[in-house]
């Protein structure tokens, strides 16, 4: 069903046409890469682009002034290095870190998606860099755009024996669902092939790849620290005695809208049934045909799998799936997520490790100077024997220490002053951002580089009321694609305009429910003045382990949102 006919295609968006003349993500990237008269590539380069991990971007802190200078936006790009799980060894760690600090802005942004992103690399810096990172047996193809992006996997380092089963289907995964393409290859690592090694097929995604990004995620109960509910697919896995058995599936999740436009909404995923851990490729390679088959290819604020599924209910979409499978899925096997939070400082695993959770405010890995963060985990991977885990809380676990080396981490993480967290609160320590400002095209307002400050001025409130113990879900995004996992926030915040944000309270601390708008465009004094009550009455009149998204339903702030349908309603 992806091959289209011409009429077909003229009433597809600009970005299906885009494809279909890519000549399966070639395009014309290597015309564009050796233009010398722009920063830029060509347009339907930029959205090629996308399909190799690339996102082109401008400084938009500089456009008004260039463009008074009568030149083009300072245009630069972000490269997204894929990270399957999100677990790399102290060598790639090394070699990222070169890789920033020698082509790009002398920083590593750690995502929720555990992969890791490098900003401000120049057109001209573009291939070395991804040549590059290749060298260090990492990539960039998939990482962005119409496939399956950076499978993520919850880390749960107290499970390790668990968790390691886990990560290799998430390896797996990743592995089987990327595109067969050579392009990449072609264009950014120099790979002449002959006609016959020449890859023009994708068995799976054909020859217009899926109508959006699809995004899968794994979970360990009892910690939900994936958020795996707002992901396309998902698969929780069921364990007997401590050993994997298989997975619950389940589908459509998705955090994404526009604002003013009410039939685009987030959307959490549908728990549709459980397949044992050998039928895992097969389900999801399904799943992924399914919404390549059906998604919607003419507009594309509709062509999540999300509505894919509300569109044709959920019932269509098991009868589908079991009928492509040639099997059905069993019912699902109980689970039950009891946090959703990254657990600080140090944890043992098994065979004599140990795990120790740094945070990392917003996931920007840089030096400052009160903290020489970037400098001190350059010098922690030197002598680092286990690995490095990004988390989807976009924090990092510096993983599998021997207890031997376990002291020369402590003292480097001294030395560098990166054990702080026992100084912060509860919302300090569960608080994410997206990046926004000044890279990010579609941000409306500011994010990564307010979060700091706004959360400074709420802490006050929050020590005033004696919740700085309480973990308390906080999710800011500088526009509503919800990258930072906005809607998934116990306090979340969307911006608007520059300094104007809409405020959602009640989303669920395990994931399981969305929050809902509270007061819209509203500015920091007016933040304040809203949750300064709530917060209050919150520490006055909480029952024993109620959570704060519980308690500003049960009190009557907001109402429970039940479906995705019901978010704006």
């Amino acid at each position: 069903m992806t091959d289209a006919s011409s009429e077909d295609l003229k009433k597809r968006s600009e970005v299906e046409r885009i494809k279909d003349a890519s000549d399966y993500l070639r395009g014309t990237l290597v015309q564009s890469l050796n233009n010398p008269l722009t920063g830029a590539l060509a347009e339907s380069d930029t959205q090629l682009s996308k399909f190799h991990g690339i996102y082109q971007q401008d400084d938009r802190d500089l456009r008004d002034e260039r463009r008074r200078q009568k030149l083009e936006p300072h245009y630069q790009f972000m490269v997204r290095i894929r990270v399957p799980g999100g677990i790399c060894t102290p060598s790639q760690w090394l070699e990222v870190d070169r890789i920033a600090r020698s082509w790009c802005n002398p920083a590593i942004r750690l995502t929720t998606r555990q992969a890791c992103q490098l900003h401000g690399v120049l057109k001209r810096n573009l291939k070395k860099t991804i040549a590059e990172i290749n060298a260090a047996l990492l990539d960039t193809i998939a990482a962005c755009g119409d496939v399956n992006r950076n499978v993520t996997c919850n880390p749960n380092p107290y499970q390790s024996r668990l968790h390691e089963e886990v990560y290799e289907y998430t390896r797996r995964l990743s592995e089987h669902l990327a595109p067969r393409t050579s392009a990449y290859h072609e264009i950014w690592l120099d790979n002449e092939l002959v006609a016959s090694s020449r890859q023009d097929e994708e068995p799976i995604y054909g020859k217009h790849y899926l109508p959006r990004k699809f995004k899968i995620a794994l979970a360990v109960p009892p910690s939900n620290d994936v958020d795996i509910f707002a992901n396309d697919l998902g698969f929780t896995a069921i364990a007997e005695n401590e050993r994997l058995t298989g997975f619950n599936v389940s589908a459509g999740g998705g955090l994404g809208m526009t604002h003013g436009e009410e039939n685009t909404y987030p959307r959490l995923a549908d728990v549709i049934g459980y397949c044992p851990k050998s039928k895992t490729l097969q389900v999801a390679e399904e799943i992924v045909r399914i919404q390549r088959d059906y998604g919607d290819r003419i507009n594309r604020k509709h062509a999540r799998l999300k509505y894919t599924i509300d569109d044709r209910g959920v019932e269509w979409f098991k009868y589908e799936l079991n009928n492509r499978l040639g099997w059905s899925l069993d019912a699902p096997r109980p689970f039950i997520f009891a946090h959703s939070g990254d657990r600080y400082g140090w944890v043992e695993g098994t065979n004599d490790t140990w795990h120790y959770t740094l945070f990392i405010q917003n996931g920007r890995i840089v030096d400052t100077a009160n903290c020489l963060l970037m400098t001190g985990l350059r010098e922690i991977a030197k002598v680092h024997n286990g690995d490095f885990r990004l988390t989807a809380n976009q924090n990092l676990i510096i993983g599998r220490v021997s207890a031997n080396r376990k002291p020369v981490i402590d003292a480097l993480l001294d030395k560098y002053q990166l054990a702080n967290t026992l100084r912060k609160t509860g919302l300090y320590l569960n608080a994410m951002a997206c990046v926004a400002f000044p890279t990010c095209g579609l941000a409306m307002a500011e994010s990564e580089r307010y979060l700091p400050s706004l959360l400074d001025k709420l802490d006050i409130i929050i020590k005033e009321a004696g919740l700085e113990n309480e973990p308390i879900l906080m999710r800011m995004t500088g526009c509503p694609n919800g990258c930072a996992r906005s809607p998934l926030g116990e306090i979340g915040f969307i911006g608007k305009a520059p300094g104007k944000y809409n405020l959602y309270l009640g989303a669920g601390f395990h994931g399981q429910r969305l929050n809902k708008l509270y007061r819209e465009n509203i500015n920091e004094e007016q933040i304040l003045a809203e949750l300064s009550p709530v917060l209050h009455r919150y520490a006055n009149e909480r029952k024993p382990g109620e959570r704060f998204g519980d308690f500003v339903i049960k009190t009557g702030y907001v109402k429970e949102v039940l479906t995705g349908r019901d978010f704006h309603s």
